[in-house]
This record gives structure tokens, sequence and C-alpha cells, in this order.
């Protein structure tokens, strides 16, 4: 995700520089204008091509920062004051940039500050949806069960997380296996049998000569190769760190047989599970659609949500609103408008997003069931290919010979 230095004036009058990541540059200034920053400037951090890894260097992973909100809610039960609280929760915790965090939140509590507007100044630790929900549970005065209801919201979103990535596991190791395999086969198995053949001056055929030519050409100019792979990442990275470029990719992946159906259905999960989150919270409508936006982790369907929003705040109803984005389907459609008119939207949502989150469940099992026996088979049919191709002159050879 790329990175933006902000330059921002706080509400108690000062002007901060921050590194802050977003998807796009207008729904970065549009989240920090909610958070009630006023936007001075913002401009994209340069040179961000191999940095990834100093970006997360600080951040909380979705358990650590489960946890943390687990001491928290546990401690403010408690009745303790909220400095207290605070102070309880940097004495367990090592010396570290949320640490560090967390000790100037403490301060500015001490100093009058109130807790969401606290946690607001670190945007790196505490999403706008955090945010949000805490200073609705401070408006409602229910603080603790505001909590529990986001915990319970990062649970779900965790445990599907988990179940792509162990969906996506085994099929990359195999093709990770199978590639490693195949380099082994080109690069050491197939020039041994080169040089056995050109002892014995074989007459190769075709398919014997472009293999053991390839192979040839790997040992050779394994350097190039490496050149190329590095240079095709590259290139894919710096066309995803472009507005247009990210914007052409998610279009396309969304198009993509099964898999841009899985990806609707994911975004879906987590919009539907966001927005009745931040809803149940106490915040208005608009303000939930425009935090939950960000979830669908797509730039093709974020803008037509833009637009969504848009009607919305001239008075159409939300599912009005959604059908003419052109990706809900009907059936979240209809119970989205029955949630308006029962007035249980919330629930609805909740539905919706269980709904949902089995389909992607039941995807992601047909998924593996397909593409395992796929790649064996794939892989096998490739390392038959090499030893045949290698296996022909002996073959010929011995048919001479008899």
């Amino acid at each position: 995700m790329p990175s933006y230095l902000c330059k921002i004036g706080t509400a108690d009058g000062r002007v901060v520089v921050r590194q802050l990541d977003s998807t796009s540059k207008e729904q970065l200034k549009e989240n920090l204008q909610e958070q009630g920053f006023y936007v001075f400037q913002i401009r994209r951090k340069s040179f961000q091509l191999f940095s990834g890894h100093e970006q997360q260097i600080g951040r909380l992973s979705g358990r650590r920062f489960l946890s943390f909100n687990q001491e928290l809610l546990v401690l403010i039960r408690s009745g303790l004051p909220i400095v207290q609280v605070l102070d309880t929760l940097i004495e367990q915790l090592e010396s570290s940039r949320f640490r560090d965090a967390l000790t100037d939140i403490r301060e500015d509590i001490k100093g009058g500050g109130v807790l969401s507007d606290a946690f607001a100044k670190f945007p790196r630790f505490f999403p706008p949806l955090y945010v949000a929900s805490v200073k609705a549970g401070e408006k409602t005065g229910d603080l603790p069960e505001t909590l529990a209801r986001f915990m319970l919201y990062q649970k779900r979103v965790e445990a599907i997380r988990a179940k792509v990535r162990s969906a996506s596991f085994y099929p990359l190791l195999l093709t990770a296996a199978a590639f490693l395999v195949v380099m082994f086969l080109m690069i050491y198995v197939v020039p041994t049998f080169t040089q056995v053949y050109a002892d014995a001056n074989v007459e190769l055929p075709l398919l014997t000569q472009l293999l053991i030519g390839f192979s040839q050409l790997l040992k050779d100019f394994w350097y190039l190769l490496l050149l190329v792979v590095v240079g095709l990442l590259t290139a894919i990275k710096l066309l995803l760190r472009s507005s247009r470029g990210r914007f052409r990719i998610d279009k396309f992946l969304l198009r993509l047989p099964f898999f841009g159906a899985l990806k609707i259905d994911y975004a879906l999960t987590g919009f539907c599970r966001t927005l009745g989150t931040t809803l149940a919270s106490g915040t208005p409508l608009v303000p939930a659609m425009k935090m939950s936006r960000g979830t669908l982790n797509n730039l093709r369907l974020e803008k037509e949500m833009v637009q969504g929003i848009r009607r919305v705040e001239e008075g159409t109803s939300l599912s009005d609103s959604l059908a003419r984005t052109g990706f809900f389907p009907s059936l979240a459609l209809r119970m989205i408008g029955v949630g308006e008119t029962s007035g249980a939207l919330t629930e609805m949502l909740g539905d919706i997003a269980d709904h949902y989150e089995s389909e992607v469940e039941r995807r992601l099992t047909r998924l593996t069931t397909m593409i395992e026996p796929l790649l064996m088979m794939t892989m096998g049919l490739l390392i038959a290919f090499i030893i045949i191709a290698m296996y022909i002159p002996i073959f010929q050879l011995a048919g001479t010979i008899s």
C-alpha cells in the first residue's frame, strides 16, 4: 500500500507531519478530515519500491491488536480510571513504538484529552474504524460494549483472513516445489546426459536438442533470467503503486472466471460486517459507509461505492444506492431492503456477512480441491517430458544395437 507524507493541523492547534498508508490520496484526505484534522498537504513518499519491510516496522499484527483490546476491555470493566488502565498496559509492554505511542496517549488523557482523539493521532496503530467505534462508545457512555463489539468484528475478520491464507499456502508450496525440481533437472541433470551423448557421438532428435539448448541457456545465462524476473516483479509493483495501474488490475481481476466472484464475495463480507459494526456503534450511515469503503480492497469497487455514498447523501435509500453499484447480488439487496424497512439493518448486514463468508469458504474449498491435483498433474507431466526427452536417444541407440 502506498505511503504518503501528510502535513495536518490537530484540534489543539499543532501542525504535524506524519507518514500514513492508504490506497489513494483522496481516501486518505477524506479519512483525516473525518477524524477532525485540517489537511494542509498530502504528497506521495518517494523511493518506496523496496521499502515494504520498513513500512511494516512498528505496526501491530491483527492478533496483537486483538490481545491489546482484550486487556484494555478487562481493565476498563474493572472500574479503573483510564490513566491507570494505560499505565498498566504500558508496564506490560517492552520498549517499542507502540509503547511510545501509548505513553503519548496517556499524557494527552492526563492533560484533559479524549481517548478517541488521542488514538486518532496514531493511525499506524489505531485504524479509523477503531477510532470511530471508541468515539461512538464515549458518546453513548458504553465504551466496554463498543470495544466488545469491535473485538468480535476483529475476530471474524482475522478468521476469514486466516482461511484465505491457509487455502493459498499449499498451492503456493506445490508451485515452488515444482519450480525447484524443474530447475534442478535443467541445470544439473540434463547437462550430465548432454556430456554422455556428446562422448557417444549420438545424433539427437529435435525434442532432445531443444531441451538441451534451453538447459544450456539457463546454465550460461541464469543471471539474465534472474534480471528478467526481478524486472517483471518491479514493473508489477510499480503498476500496483500507481492509481491508474491498480485500477486496471483490480478491474481485470473482477473479470476472471471463478476468481472474480470469489473476490466480490470476499469484498462483500468485509464491507457488510464493517458497516454493520460501525452502525451498531452509533455512527451515522454516510460516515459508516465511508469508513467501510476501504474494506472492499479493490479500486474498481471503491469507485462504484463512492457513487453509492453520494446517492445516499442525496436521499436515496441504501438498498437502491447499492443496487446501482452493479456488484451487489440481489439476495444481499433484498436483505438490506428488509433491514431498512424493519429497522434491523445492522442485524441484516451481519447475516449478509455470515452468508458470504460461508460462500467464500465454499469457493476456497472448491479451489483447493481443484487446484491441488491440477498442480500435481502439471508437475508430473513436466518432469515426465524432461525425462522422456533425455531418454529418447538411449532408446534409439538400444534399437540400433538390437
